[in-house]
């Protein structure tokens, strides 16, 4: 049997972190909060929208060090523990809460009960923006021959994150989830946030594709494939 690389592991360790953010981003989705992170702008936004960008810079790293066809499976497989997710969380809201229970049924249905209504949209506009942003990122990298990093990061991230925050909001509205009086106004909370999130993590994101290159991609990869040497 062979042995497990240190890349292979480590694409293991940012699939089942990206699969954790959304499970966790799509359950708390229905909280909004305030963001005061700028001195002259306080962001409102749902909880849920927080690790968004978090989530585009796993699949940016993903594209960085393997191919298109293993960035598309770990958001299929994100996907895929997301209906888990979907399942279990419908199923507990269908059992009766006992008299001594500190979480009683409404509160319970309050909180998770429209997980399965917001369920398909949050679903289909992730997949949507996650498969742009891989495919636009290896067209950018492609395009500047394997040149500014910060680019194809901060680029795909931008137009992927807009899709998903239009397509995602706009279904919950049409729902009925949130309210049609404040549809733009979470649109542009949540995206401007989104996107000064994406440029703040543009450091993050050349720090960790050093230490990866550095610490565990092998030395002959990196000489024997000139695309991981990133400008």
């Amino acid at each position: 049997m062979q042995q497990m690389t240190a890349l292979d592991k480590m694409y293991i360790v940012l699939c089942a972190f990206f699969s954790v953010l959304i499970v966790i981003c799509n359950l708390t989705y229905q909280k909004f909060v305030y963001l005061p992170i700028l001195p002259f702008h306080t962001f409102e936004l749902s909880v849920g929208a927080i690790l968004y960008p978090l989530m585009f810079m796993l699949t940016d790293l993903i594209a960085e060090f393997y191919d298109k066809k293993r960035a598309n499976f770990c958001v299929r497989l994100a996907i895929a523990m997301n209906i888990v997710a979907a399942l279990i969380v419908t199923g507990m809201d269908t059992l009766q809460a006992t008299p001594w229970s500190k979480i009683d049924n409404t509160l319970f249905h309050q909180v998770f009960g429209l997980y399965g209504l917001g369920f398909i949209a949050i679903i289909v506009a992730c997949y949507t923006a996650q498969i742009i942003d891989i495919a636009l990122y290896l067209w950018i990298k492609k395009l500047t021959k394997d040149k500014w990093l910060w680019l194809r990061n901060n680029g795909s991230t931008a137009i992927s994150l807009f899709v998903d925050t239009f397509t995602a909001i706009s279904f919950l509205t049409l729902l009925g989830i949130f309210p049609k009086e404040h549809f733009w106004l979470i649109i542009l909370n949540s995206y401007s946030y989104k996107l000064f999130a994406t440029v703040c993590n543009t450091p993050v994101f050349y720090l960790l594709v050093g230490m990866i290159k550095r610490f565990i991609v092998p030395k002959k990869v990196l000489l024997a494939e000139p695309l991981l040497n990133t400008a």
